[in-house]
């Protein structure tokens, strides 16, 4: 009780105690990156790129660049007084039991579960009221942590598993088969999968997609050929057969096949980019059964969700930018048969299905409301859920009386429920034990207008009692692209950020999928500026309400949301102090020559399609308008030197162009994980070393000589 009754007093008193001396800048002695004489030309224009030569991120010469970018780096970061312990609070905090929401397949109940600190969750499973089992355990594939368990798979009746796992971060994986009952392995590792799921035809095998592997770079892949194979049991994986890809009119960059819950179709999708799709149906019942159209143009985003026979039910956003589900028979199945079954609403649909119901989410302005159809679209009832934030789940096979749910906010970690189907009644399955009460904290959403005078939500979240001083370390979070939408969840690494009396504020920008189809839209191609006047905008409302000042400003985002950093950064040096681009997409003139990036080209467009957008793209592309003699923000790039979907060379560039031409003391850094990808299966001692570097150099380079809030610090060591 003393050390609560202590805490709570030192929260109080350093709340408004926060140390802003300034202090000396670290001296930084900056590696020289070799500059080449290399020049593209488009529409006539000759654009200089003098350091191409860090596109090729496995040559010895960009490793021995990274090598000595990480020295300086790390040199820096290790000069902070405070950086340790951030550290250790960043591991006390998260050591604690992690559960997600369990889930049925045969007789066995499955969840995933991490002890603490533990590299990767591992897979656990009950059957009745059996003492749980280990089921999987990826901590155990690789001695550094670094290859995790990227997808699981069931046959119906839960008798077969298939297992993808990625090694150091890859989008490359590789596919392993297992009984369930005795856990052993049935046959050769398949390999070259990627961007795919797996889905079973029965227990006889089951489909996947995969692009055909490059040789020697990644930038030699060739991604407009994916493409789905069926692998049966037994047989060797170069004799899958071939099912839909791979001919001169069937070119797509992305191509999955998903089998209904009956076993009765197969359902491919096929997209060129990340927006839009084709969509073909072939009835597995029918040995002469052929791939039929439903959909064959890309202009929508069409799946199909549920089937009762030949009758299919899809969500589409055809003629429906905020989505609506649609009925039609399998055997006549084009857009001009379809019949509405839960129409389109103002808010948007993410519809899911289980126990013999449909379950749509709808987004109010970036939070969650859920309620129950049943299959003659007649309304069951509004879920009431735990309180604001985010619900996940939802969904079970149509014979379940229950299943469960999962629900977040900002403010509170994520626990989860046992939903009854027929009552509608929930309880509460699990609830972690944190070192961290979520009542000392508050969230609120504020709407605010951008340069255009467009309305844009905005949620910050602080301790309560925060002082509108204009004084408040914060940090401006933001994505706005693919049609992904942002919404009120947990996390740790933020907690630990408002503990220290920081503001973590999450604007819902355009180009997002907060408010559909037509606000992804809003931001895409030459309206991609409207991302960045979003995201300005919510900085200045930041500064304007004295929530806090450009000296108090961090602003951080990762893969399009590192594009989104690097552009706001580069347009407004003077509205932050500190820019923090992760992964970023921030070479515009070359992005679709990279990988999978010719896939992005919906929201992008590409310097090739014409000189309109090319003109745009460089006026904007982060690489290409750092400006000699600018006093930039403190800036630290991080990336991983083996990421295969932004490759790191974007960062790579970045980084070079910001050191040559930084005017001023702020430093401009670069840090590198090594044998690491785009983030998914980062071990967590990687996650928090990571995360402790990035905070120590924030709040370094915002004047701080000590953590705000370092005596609490010391109060939880003692």
């Amino acid at each position: 009780m003393k050390k609560i009754a202590l805490y709570l007093l030192a929260v109080t008193v350093l709340g408004a105690c926060k140390t802003e001396t300034k202090r000396e800048p670290i001296a930084v002695n900056y590696p020289t990156t070799t500059k080449v004489d290399s020049t593209d030309t488009y529409f006539g224009i000759e654009v200089k790129d003098p350091y191409r030569w860090l596109e090729d991120d496995r040559s010895p010469q960009t490793e021995a660049w990274v090598k000595k970018q990480n020295e300086t780096t790390f040199d820096y970061l290790e000069k902070i007084p405070f950086r340790k312990d951030i550290k250790n609070r960043l591991e006390k905090l998260w050591n604690y039991e992690k559960l997600s929401a369990p889930f049925k397949e045969g007789d066995y109940t499955y969840y995933y579960k991490n002890d603490g600190l533990q590299n990767q969750y591992v897979v656990y499973r009950k059957k009745g009221e059996v003492e749980e089992e280990v089921f999987l355990n990826p901590n155990e594939f690789s001695e550094d942590g670094t290859t995790s368990l990227a997808g699981l798979s069931f046959t119906k009746d839960g008798s077969l598993a298939t297992y993808l796992i990625s090694e150091g971060g890859s989008d490359w994986r590789k596919a392993i088969v297992m009984k369930t009952a005795t856990k052993e392995i049935v046959e050769d590792t398949l390999v070259d999968i990627k961007f795919s799921g797996i889905s079973w035809r029965g227990n006889d095998g089951f489909y996947y997609s995969s692009y055909d592997k490059p040789k020697g770079s990644e930038l030699s892949a060739k991604t407009d050929q994916h493409k789905v194979y069926y692998h049966k049991l037994g047989t060797p994986q170069n004799e899958d057969e071939l099912v839909y890809g791979g001919k001169p009119l069937e070119k797509h960059r992305y191509v999955g096949a998903s089998v209904t819950e009956d076993n009765k179709y197969l359902i491919i999708s096929a997209s060129t980019s990340t927006s839009g799709n084709k969509l073909f149906i072939q009835d597995l019942e029918d040995p002469n059964g052929l791939l039929i159209p439903i959909l064959e143009d890309t202009d929508s985003d069409t799946y199909v969700i549920e089937n009762v026979g030949s009758k299919l039910y899809l969500v589409t956003n055809r003629d429906a930018p905020n989505q609506k589900i649609v009925t039609v028979d399998a055997a006549n199945p084009t857009p001009e048969n379809w019949t509405d079954f839960i129409p389109e609403t103002e808010n948007v649909l993410s519809p899911n299905t289980g126990g013999g119901y449909f379950f749509t989410e709808y987004m109010v302005d970036a939070i969650s409301k859920v309620f129950q159809y049943d299959y003659e679209g007649n309304l069951v009832r509004e879920v009431k859920l735990p309180g604001l934030g985010s619900a996940s789940g939802f969904g079970g096979k149509k014979e379940d009386k229950e299943f469960y749910f999962s629900f977040t906010n900002y403010n509170t970690p994520g626990s989860s429920y046992k939903y009854n189907v027929e009552t509608g009644e929930y309880e509460q399955y699990w609830k972690p034990e944190i070192d961290f009460n979520p009542s000392d904290y508050e969230s609120k959403q504020v709407f605010y207008n951008s340069k255009d005078g467009t309305k844009v939500p905005m949620i910050i979240t602080h301790k309560k009692g925060l002082e509108l001083n204009g004084k408040n370390p914060t940090i401006l979070y933001g994505y706005g692209g693919f049609n992904i939408s942002l919404t009120p969840s947990f996390s740790i690494v933020n907690a630990v950020w408002m503990e220290q009396g920081g503001i973590y504020a999450v604007p819902n920008l355009r180009g997002g999928g907060e408010y559909g189809k037509k606000w992804h839209d809003a931001g895409i191609k030459t309206k991609k500026q409207n991302v960045f006047d979003d995201f300005i905008a919510a900085a200045e409302y930041l500064i304007d309400n004295k929530y806090t000042s450009k000296e108090h400003l961090a602003i951080r985002g990762g893969s399009n949301g590192g594009l989104l950093v690097g552009a706001t950064m580069t347009q407004r040096p003077d509205l932050m102090q500190v820019a923090l681009p992760a992964v970023g997409v921030l070479d515009m003139l070359r992005y679709h020559t990279f990988t999978s990036g010719a896939g992005w080209a919906y929201d992008y467009g590409t310097s090739e399609e014409s000189e309109e957008m090319f003109n745009y793209l460089k006026g904007y592309s982060p690489v290409h308008n750092v400006k000699e003699g600018t006093s930039y923000p403190a800036t630290l790039v991080t990336t991983g030197d083996h990421d295969d979907r932004v490759v790191p060379a974007h960062s790579f560039k970045f980084a070079a162009e910001l050191q040559e031409k930084q005017s001023g003391d702020n430093p401009t850094l670069i840090r590198i994980e090594t044998n690491a990808g785009h983030g998914a299966g980062t071990p967590v001692s990687k996650t928090i070393e990571q995360y402790a570097d990035i905070f120590a150099f924030t709040y370094y380079n915002m004047g701080y000589n000590e953590l705000p809030n370092q005596s609490v610090l010391k109060e939880f060591k003692d």
